[in-house]
């Protein structure tokens, strides 16, 4: 019966260090899984940082944009104005080359009267 008892013992004893070799084992995988797990959250802040450097940039971006296209809006008006006053201008100056013209016609019949 000791023999037994010594033998389920040393059993008990073998299976304790099989034990302990793989809480170990489980230990350096744990700590190996922390490791990774710091690195993935320093990725993370850093792809963190960079997206919201890219969502000042594309908000400012889109203000920007937004200042350009009421510019292009204002620089219409101004064109549509500046082409009315030509307009008005080619006008004027046509009245005044045909009475110009009349001008010159009446003072070629005053010369020719004198």
């Amino acid at each position: 019966m000791e023999k037994e008892i010594l033998e389920i013992l040393k059993s008990m004893q073998q299976d304790m260090k099989s034990l302990k070799e793989d809480v170990n084992s489980v230990k350096e995988d744990v700590k190996s899984v922390k490791q990774e797990l710091g690195t993935v959250k320093e990725d993370i802040k850093s792809i963190k940082a960079v997206q919201d450097e890219h969502t000042h940039l594309l908000r400012a971006l889109e203000h920007r944009t937004e200042v350009i296209s009421a510019e292009q809006e204002n620089l219409k008006h101004e064109l549509a104005e500046v082409k009315g006053e030509v307009k008005g201008i080619r006008k004027d100056l046509s009245n005044v080359e045909m009475i110009t013209a009349s001008n010159w016609s009446d003072i070629a019949k005053l010369k020719a009267v004198k």
